[in-house]
């Protein structure tokens, strides 16, 4: 599919699954996924090879994979529920979901709203764009234009460190913010290396990487004080990593191996 299709397929598939709960929701018991016989899972459709729409429009990649593995595990169903990333929390604290496996960064900010799981996955963001651009270091980012995903890793990151004159412009998700690099219409953006890969193959010696922004790990997140719920998720972690299961889905989708910083189970 071409790029500028498919980005926009993405994006338009992640808008057709936005939305807010009014309600915040207490936390999940272990016990009610159980007698309910399916747990929802909430996942990125537009964050290859995370989060992807496979050819019957139906949500996979890594983190499906992973959200599989872990209802197998819980002797339940999977149900499989697109968010984008500004409204996967809302998602999880409102109920509309039991877990996160959406690509969601470990920070210290959202650790005060959700908890987080050891590390599943890992990401490193970079500041990436037009070739011709030069940005050796976040003072050069002033009177840049520079684009995000909304909410982001790379959305904190590049806030934190942008000199007064920098222009961010948020976009409601990677798709978005890859589209409007490759039509031009932001010179710069932050992007993980998964992303970056993606572009750089359709649009070789185009751009380039201009420095690194953030080292991030993924933890699988749940509503705050399900306690039984995550030490399911943890024990699920534990025996994919010592399994060498997690390290496999990791080359499948992604070509590489587990990153050492979340290989071992003590991180």
């Amino acid at each position: 599919m071409n790029i500028f299709r498919k980005v926009a397929a993405l994006a338009t598939a992640a808008t057709l699954f936005a939305g807010f709960g009014a309600a915040s929701a207490g936390a999940q018991t272990l016990e009610a996924v159980k007698s309910r016989g399916t747990i929802n899972v909430g996942m990125l459709v537009d964050f290859p090879p995370f989060g992807i729409l496979d050819t019957s429009g139906q949500p996979d990649g890594y983190d499906a994979d992973v959200a599989k593995l872990l209802a197998k595990d819980l002797g339940v169903d999977v149900n499989l529920v697109p968010v984008t990333g500004p409204n996967r929390i809302p998602y999880l604290l409102s109920g509309q979901v039991d877990v996160l496996v959406a690509s969601l960064g470990i920070t210290e900010e959202r650790a005060k709203q959700v908890d987080f799981s050891q590390p599943y996955a890992g990401i490193e963001i970079f500041l990436f764009g037009e070739k011709d651009v030069d940005v050796p270091d976040a003072a050069a980012l002033a009177g840049k234009n520079v684009g995000v995903a909304r909410a982001s890793t790379q959305d904190t990151a590049i806030t934190k460190i942008a000199p007064e004159g920098t222009n961010i412009q948020r976009f409601d998700d990677d798709a978005s913010a890859v589209q409007a690099l490759l039509s031009g219409q932001v010179p710069l953006i932050g992007a993980s290396n998964t992303v970056v890969a993606q572009v750089e193959t359709v649009r070789p010696e185009t751009y380039t990487t201009k420095f690194s922004l953030s080292q991030q790990r993924q933890g699988i997140a749940t509503r705050p004080g399900s306690t039984e719920l995550m030490a399911a998720v943890n024990d699920f972690l534990t025996k994919m990593k010592e399994d060498g299961q997690l390290n496999e889905l990791h080359q499948k989708w992604l070509d590489a191996p587990l990153p050492d910083f979340i290989a071992s189970t003590n991180n």
